[in-house]
C-alpha cells in the first residue's frame, strides 16, 4: 500500500459490518451501530442500492466471516480480563469500531489501534466529521510495516511490553510474507504470561478449487493481493514456534453458537480461519 493511500480493503470491511446491521435479521452476530455512522451519511443508501450484491451467497459468506472474527475476538478479550489483561492492541485496526463503542468492562483497558498512517488518518478524519467522541483510554499508533516492525512501532509509540496484553490481528496475515508473519507472532509472544492473540489466516486453496476467487481478485485489483496461505496445522506450528503455549481454533462446531440458522441468516463458516493463542 502506498504511503498516502488508505486501505481499500479496510473500507470494504467496514461496509460489510455496516451491511450486517441493516440487512441481516436479529439476533446479529456483531452489534456495531458505529460502523454506519463512521462511513458517513450516504453509506446506508449505497448499501441498500446494492442489496442484491450484499445478499448473494458469496457476499453473505464473506460477511459472516468478517463479523464472526470481530465477535469472537471481543468475547475472548472480555474473558481475558480475568487473567489480568490490561492492554488491548488491535493490529491492522482499519475501521474497527470497538474502541468507539466499548462496553463498560473495557474501560479498565488501554486500547491501542495500530495501522498504516494513511488509513489511520482517514479513519480519524471520519471520526471527527461524524462527531464521535474518542474515549480517553484509546491510543492511535501509526506504523508503516514496510519501514519498521510491530515491535519497533509499539516501542516508538510508548506501548508497554511488560503488561499482560490482548492482541487482535484480523484479516491481515494473508497480505504479508511468511517472514513478516513470523516476526509479528514472535513480537506478540514476548508479552507476559496470560497474554493472548486472536488471529485470522487464509487457508490454502483446496486441490479442487482455484486460488483465484472474487475476493482474491478484488484485493489484487485494490493493490493489496493475498501473499500467504496456511493450513491450520501449519499455522499452529508457527504460533507454538513463536512462543505461544496454548493454541485453539474456532471450529465450525464451536462457531455455530453465533448463528441462529434462520432462512435469511448468515451461514456458519465451514473452514477454520480463526486462531486463539495464549502465552
Amino acid at each position: 500500500m502506498q504511503d498516502q493511500i488508505s486501505s481499500r480493503t479496510a473500507l470494504a470491511t467496514a461496509y460489510l459490518r455496516a451491511a450486517h446491521q441493516i440487512l441481516d435479521p436479529e439476533p446479529l452476530v456483531l452489534h456495531d451501530p458505529v460502523a454506519l455512522i463512521l462511513l458517513g451519511p450516504g453509506a446506508e443508501k449505497r448499501i441498500r442500492d446494492a442489496v442484491d450484491r450484499y445478499l448473494a451467497p458469496e457476499a453473505k459468506a464473506l460477511r459472516s466471516h468478517v463479523v464472526l472474527r470481530s465477535r469472537y475476538a471481543e468475547d475472548r478479550l472480555e474473558s481475558s480480563i480475568e487473567r489480568g489483561v490490561s492492554q488491548y492492541i488491535i493490529v491492522g485496526a482499519g475501521f474497527d469500531t470497538f474502541a468507539l463503542r466499548q462496553p463498560a468492562w473495557a474501560a479498565r483497558l488501554r486500547i491501542i489501534e495500530v495501522d498504516h498512517p494513511a488509513t489511520q488518518h482517514l479513519k480519524r478524519t471520519r471520526i471527527s466529521d461524524a462527531g464521535i467522541p474518542v474515549p480517553g483510554n484509546v491510543v492511535f499508533a501509526g506504523i508503516n510495516f514496510e519501514k519498521e516492525s510491530l515491535e519497533e512501532g509499539l516501542i516508538r509509540n510508548g506501548v508497554r511490553s511488560d503488561e499482560t496484553t490482548f492482541f487482535s490481528w484480523l484479516g491481515v496475515t494473508m497480505y504479508l510474507t511468511e517472514p513478516a508473519v513470523d516476526s509479528t507472532l514472535k513480537c506478540m509472544a514476548k508479552y507476559p504470561g496470560g497474554s493472548e492473540a486472536v488471529i485470522t489466516f487464509r487457508q490454502q486453496p483446496s486441490a479442487q478449487s482455484s486460488a483465484s476467487s472474487p475476493i482474491a481478485d478484488f484485493v489484487s485489483e485494490a493493490g493489496e493481493p493475498f501473499v500467504s496461505y496456511f493450513t491450520p496445522e501449519n499455522f499452529k506450528g508457527k504460533l507454538l514456534e513463536a512462543g505461544f503455549g496454548k493454541v485453539e481454533f474456532l471450529t465450525p462446531a464451536l462457531s455455530a453458537q453465533y448463528f441462529h440458522g434462520g432462512e435469511d441468516s448468515l451461514p456458519n463458516p465451514k473452514r477454520i480461519r480463526i486462531a486463539s493463542a495464549i502465552v
